[in-house]
């Protein structure tokens, strides 16, 4: 019972847990842009598909993110962690990119068909992009620039 007492400890109170979310939204948005890149590359509807499921999650896990994030940087930071107004701004333009192609598809599954493929597919390498750069911020707060 000891270990699950120091364990809880460790991921509530001694951890910051910003770094157990962070990259969730990261390996979701470049795996979607894979995905998407892939469907058209093969013409397959089946792996657009696993691109739209995988950009779905990094709008969620944008948001799960974003509040650990956040909440570190109260807690370990006093609220200035270098970056912080610029990382909060890019991660509300994520949430909101990755949560509109999420809603665009699902009104419209046929979109990657019938509807403007350069466009949907950029906005997925947009979305990888913000991600990247929110990546990077994230490691010039640990370990500068």
């Amino acid at each position: 019972m000891d270990f699950f007492n120091r364990l809880f400890v460790a991921l509530t109170e001694l951890h910051p847990t910003h770094p157990m979310f962070v990259h969730f939204p990261i390996a979701l948005t470049g795996a979607a842009f894979l995905f998407v890149l892939l469907a058209y590359w093969r013409k397959s509807p089946a792996l657009e598909q696993a691109a739209f499921a995988n950009i779905v999650l990094a709008s969620i896990s944008t948001v799960a993110a974003g509040f650990t994030g956040y909440i570190d940087n109260i807690n370990n930071y006093v609220g200035e962690a270098p970056n912080a107004t610029m990382k909060i701004i890019l991660a509300v333009t994520l949430f909101l990119l990755t949560a509109a192609i999420s809603i665009v598809r699902y009104r419209n599954p046929e979109i990657f068909q019938k509807g403007n493929r350069l466009l949907y597919m950029a906005s997925y390498g947009l979305s990888f992009a913000i991600a990247l750069v929110l990546a990077f911020l994230g490691g010039v707060i640990l370990y500068g620039f």
